[in-house]
C-alpha cells in the first residue's frame, strides 16, 4: 500500500471513530458533566483507560469539552501518573490526527475548526515564516489554543517529523501543568466546600 493511501485510510478511520464516539457521547450525556464521564469510564473496567484515551483523541479533533477539564478527569480517575500517561497518549494521537486531517483537506477544515476564533495572528506567523518556532513555543505552554494550532500546522510546509518532535517533546509540560495544576485547584475548592 502506498504511504499516502495508508495515511488517507488512517485519517478517514480516525475521523469516523471520532464522529461515532461523539454521537454516542452526546446521546448518552457523557459530555454533560465530569461525573457522567467518570461513571461511564469506571463502568468499562479494564477498557476504561482505552476509552479515556479515545475521548482525548476526540476532544482534540472535535472540541467537545475544554482540554483542561478532560486532563483533570484523567488524573482524578486514574491517579497522577497513569492519568498523565493516558492524557499524553490521547492528546498526542489527537494532535497527529488534527495535523493529518488539515494536511489532507486544507484551509477549509482549519476555518471550520476555528469557528469564530480569530486566526489572523497565526496566519501572520505563517506569512512571516516563523510559524514553526512560534508553534513549538506555544505547544510548551498550556494557555495556547493547541488543537487549533495543530490543524494550522497541517496547512504549513512543516514536515511531519518536525511536527511529531514538537508534539512529543512539548506536550508533556503543558499536560502536566494542566493535569496537576487543575488537580490542586480542584482539591482547594473541595476543601472550601467540604
Amino acid at each position: 500500500m502506498e504511504r499516502g493511501k495508508g495515511t488517507l485510510i488512517l485519517t478517514a478511520a480516525g475521523i469516523a471513530a471520532c464522529v461515532v464516539f461523539f454521537i454516542y457521547g452526546v446521546k448518552n450525556g457523557l459530555f454533560a458533566s465530569e461525573e457522567a464521564m467518570a461513571q461511564f469510564l469506571s463502568g468499562l473496567g479494564i477498557f476504561g483507560p482505552l476509552a479515556f484515551v479515545a475521548l482525548q483523541v476526540v476532544q482534540v479533533v472535535i472540541p467537545i469539552m475544554p482540554g483542561g477539564i478532560s486532563c483533570l478527569v484523567g488524573v482524578l480517575l486514574f491517579g497522577p501518573v497513569w492519568g498523565f500517561v493516558y492524557n499524553y497518549v490521547g492528546i498526542c494521537a489527537g494532535s497527529i490526527l488534527a495535523f493529518q486531517i488539515s494536511r489532507k483537506f486544507g484551509m477549509p477544515v482549519v476555518e471550520r475548526v476555528a469557528g469564530n476564533q480569530k486566526i489572523g495572528r497565526y496566519l501572520k506567523w505563517m506569512d512571516s515564516g516563523v510559524f514553526d518556532r512560534l508553534f513549538a513555543a506555544a505547544i510548551f505552554f498550556p494557555a495556547s489554543p493547541d488543537d487549533l494550532l495543530c490543524f494550522l500546522a497541517g496547512v504549513t510546509r512543516m514536515r511531519f517529523r518536525k511536527f511529531l518532535l514538537i508534539i512529543f517533546l512539548g506536550k508533556p509540560l503543558s499536560i502536566a501543568l494542566y493535569s496537576l495544576g487543575l488537580t490542586v485547584v480542584f482539591d482547594q475548592v473541595l476543601r472550601m466546600f467540604g
